[in-house]
């Protein structure tokens, strides 16, 4: 264990040595409370062993796959795991290509914690190595040209359209999304990462690389943890911009606290997930530890409840993130029904994105984030993409939910320049 003196510099240039790798995984905690694994951040280097596998029976081999290594291990759940829970389909073009579940044993792995960085897996001198390693900052990339998969009357049509479907009584919420993209470009992902991490720092940001594919994430959501025999999820629903004027800032965030339509489209997702964690809870221990938070971004002020439960001692750890995802959050009321109609309506392959990437450690224990305000990158196929969406119910107005959309999607076209 290491005593640091510059924690940005160490943080700095431990992303970049990991970078190194074909495989690598960094999660920031950016100094928030409750940090993932408990760490302030983490960083996953080199691979063991991995896991990579489609939809169909990804869950079982995540299970033999974490009995037979019994170690830490870091990876991601595709939104499209939805295709084995239940009898759904995932028909829309994928230009990102990653793969459904992906998990791998790192070699090097490195935690940092009230100023000290401690080698836990790897030799020892990793530390020194970090610290002597001399980073080359490349030119800032130009603008990009960011193109979107729907223009905003296409938007406020389907956003009619899905009203239409709530009217009849088919669903209550449904969160709707749609893409941002850019083709045949070149980025650099760790600059890209970095200036969006600056510009949005967030609770569950990471960067994760797999072999050409990236996921540079500023997301403030957590889908699902455990510590110890306890299970905590942190749905957010409910988004409100900043103000510069301080008095003015107060004042969104009361409103956002009282507003009806935001409350409603929370509570009906804390339903969601409270039925979703009964599925492997000890009977009688899901509980509503806090409704309707109000937690403040660099860009948002956001309405975040959390709920817990005891895990129940004959249901496997994984099977619990089984019965729970995808997360409620990101997909709506009733759930299924919410899916179908989240594949008709919207144009592109969720893929990567609203799915979720994090940890297990050696006893089981797990935290795994809600992958959204993130850019997703195929190096490869010079692919960008990143989607942002958002609940749509019956008190929905079609303009204002596209407004919100911009909103949320403002971090990340600042850092690319659109």
């Amino acid at each position: 264990m290491k005593t640091l003196q510059n924690i940005s510099d160490f943080k700095q240039k431990a992303l970049h040595w990991a970078n190194q790798f074909e495989i690598c995984c960094f999660l920031d905690s950016n100094n928030y409370k409750d940090a993932y694994s408990a760490y302030d951040f983490i960083i996953a280097a080199g691979a063991h062993a991995e896991l990579k596998c489609r939809s169909g029976n990804a869950f079982d081999q995540l299970k033999s796959f974490h009995s037979q290594h019994q170690q830490w291990i870091f990876g991601f759940f595709s939104y499209d795991l939805k295709n084995e829970i239940e009898d759904l389909q995932s028909n829309h073009p994928d230009h990102l290509n990653f793969p459904d579940l992906y998990f791998f044993v790192p070699k090097n792995l490195i935690t940092f914690k009230n100023g000290k960085a401690e080698v836990l897996l790897g030799h020892p001198s990793i530390l020194a190595d970090i610290e002597s390693l001399q980073i080359q900052i490349k030119n800032q990339s130009k603008a990009l040209t960011i193109a979107q998969r729907l223009s905003k009357d296409q938007y406020i049509k389907k956003v009619g359209a899905l009203r239409d479907h709530i009217i009849r009584g088919d669903i209550y919420e449904v969160n709707f999304c749609q893409e941002f993209f850019a083709e045949n470009i070149e980025i650099d992902p760790i600059q890209t990462f970095e200036a969006l991490n600056q510009v949005s720092p967030t609770p569950f940001a990471g960067y994760f690389k797999v072999q050409g594919k990236y996921i540079l994430s500023a997301t403030p959501e957590r889908f699902l943890c455990k510590r110890g025999s306890k299970l905590t999820s942190q749905p957010i629903k409910g988004t409100a911009k900043r103000s510069s004027d301080l008095a003015e800032d107060e004042a969104i965030k009361l409103q956002l606290r009282n507003d009806i339509k935001e409350q409603a489209e929370n509570v009906m997702i804390v339903d969601l997930v409270r039925h979703d964690l009964t599925k492997s809870a000890v009977k009688g221990s899901v509980t509503v530890d806090e409704l309707f938070g109000i937690y403040s971004f660099p860009q948002v002020h956001q309405m975040i409840s959390t709920i817990s439960c005891e895990l129940n001692p004959e249901i496997h750890f994984i099977d619990a993130i089984k019965n729970a995802f995808p997360m409620g959050s990101m997909t709506g009321a009733p759930k299924v029904k919410a899916m179908k109609l989240i594949e008709e309506y919207e144009v592109t392959k969720r893929g990567i994105y609203s799915g979720s990437f994090g940890c297990i450690s050696p006893d089981g224990d797990f935290d795994f984030n809600v992958i959204i305000r993130s850019i997703l990158y195929n190096a490869d196929s010079k692919y960008l993409s990143f989607q942002v969406g958002g609940a749509i119910t019956y008190q929905s107005n079609a303009a204002s939910e596209y407004e919100e959309c911009l909103l949320k999607a403002s971090a990340i076209l600042k850092v690319l320049g659109g």
